[in-house]
């Protein structure tokens, strides 16, 4: 079993910057994938950034130059650094980690950017 938490969430004005982090139960430097995806009110859970096969980098367009996703593995920690935030990016980000073919959901934390 992994647990997975986010922090970092809350209520920004667009232009602005948010730091999310997501801690691990277990060391993030195991998981085959781990990283962020996002669902907006009314819409599907859709890619943001992940880390894949511990090198591999993929970010959504939408976020491509303004996110940048990053991890520590001696904190086990996984962040997301958004900067010139858009009402459109307001949703709730979740953490996802896959690890031993089982993929793992933290509970989200809610972002909200104000126009």
């Amino acid at each position: 079993q992994v647990q997975l938490v986010e922090s970092g969430g809350g209520l920004v004005q667009a232009g602005g910057s948010l730091r999310l982090s997501c801690a691990a139960s277990k060391s993030i430097f195991s998981f085959y994938r781990v990283g962020w995806y996002r669902q907006a009110p009314g819409k599907q859970r859709e890619l943001v950034a992940i880390i894949s096969s511990r090198v591999t980098t993929n970010t959504a367009d939408s976020v491509k130059g303004r996110f940048t996703i990053s991890r520590d593995n001696a904190k086990n920690t996984v962040d997301l650094q958004m900067n010139s935030l858009k009402p459109e990016d307001t949703a709730v980000y979740y953490c996802y980690a896959l690890d031993l073919g089982r993929g793992y959901w933290g509970q989200g934390t809610q972002v909200t950017v104000s126009s």
